[in-house]
């Protein structure tokens, strides 16, 4: 069932509300599915929303990025910090056009974001970028090396401020027109990966590894 609690009220899910769920489990699960998150913030006076990937390690969300990057330069200083991820499970196809949807997953995060300082912390959040990719494909390359840890900032967000949002089913006519004659229904949707394809430069002794050659995305429906 879901949580009626939300953790703030900002987080309180007000539009659709019996769709809110604030159950830590069911917001890991969607962020561990995802790929992309969107951080919403403002800087200079003016508002930014800027894609990215990111890790997840227990209760806390990672970013990282460049040291030119505004995004993270903005974010080291403390400021509010909104992240979204987002997943469609499918299409949703009414009899009438103003009650078309989709089914998704999506969760909201509020925060403050911290730098993370500590080499050890910094390099077991890269170890959880890179695993959040492709499970098993830490071990399988170089890690990161000191030049490489200087170039990049990571930054940590607490998962205390998170609420999900779920649509599920059929689609949801007005009573009255559940008689017209026209095909409603859902259509699922999921990512797929595609046959892998070798880097050009790739020597000919080098096999796909099974990480590659299995590769899926953990996918939870609710």
């Amino acid at each position: 069932m879901p949580q009626s609690q939300a953790p703030s009220q900002r987080t309180t899910v007000k539009r659709t509300p019996q769709r809110a769920n604030y159950e830590s489990d069911i917001i890991y699960q969607i962020l561990d599915e995802g790929l992309v998150c969107h951080v919403g913030f403002i800087a200079d006076g003016q508002p930014f929303v800027i894609p990215t990937a990111y890790g997840r390690i227990d209760d806390t969300l990672y970013i990282h990025g460049s040291p030119a990057s505004r995004m993270l330069r903005s974010l080291q200083q403390g400021i509010d910090v909104c992240v979204t991820v987002t997943l469609i499970d499918g299409l949703v196809l009414a009899r009438s056009a103003f009650h078309h949807s989709m089914n998704y997953r999506s969760v909201v995060i509020f925060g403050k974001a911290t730098l993370v300082e500590d080499a050890e912390q910094k390099l077991t959040a890269l170890q959880a970028f890179t695993e959040h990719v492709i499970l098993g494909r830490w071990k399988e390359v170089r890690s990161p090396n000191h030049h490489e840890l200087a170039r990049t900032i990571v930054l940590s967000l607490p998962l205390t401020e998170a609420s999900a949002k779920i649509r599920t089913g059929a689609p949801i006519d007005d009573e009255v027109d559940y008689q017209i004659p026209v095909w409603a229904g859902e259509i699922p949707l999921k990512l797929t990966a595609a046959m892998p394809i070798n880097d050009p430069q790739l020597h000919p002794d080098i096999e796909v590894p099974a990480t590659v050659r299995n590769y899926t995305r953990p996918q939870k429906h609710y």
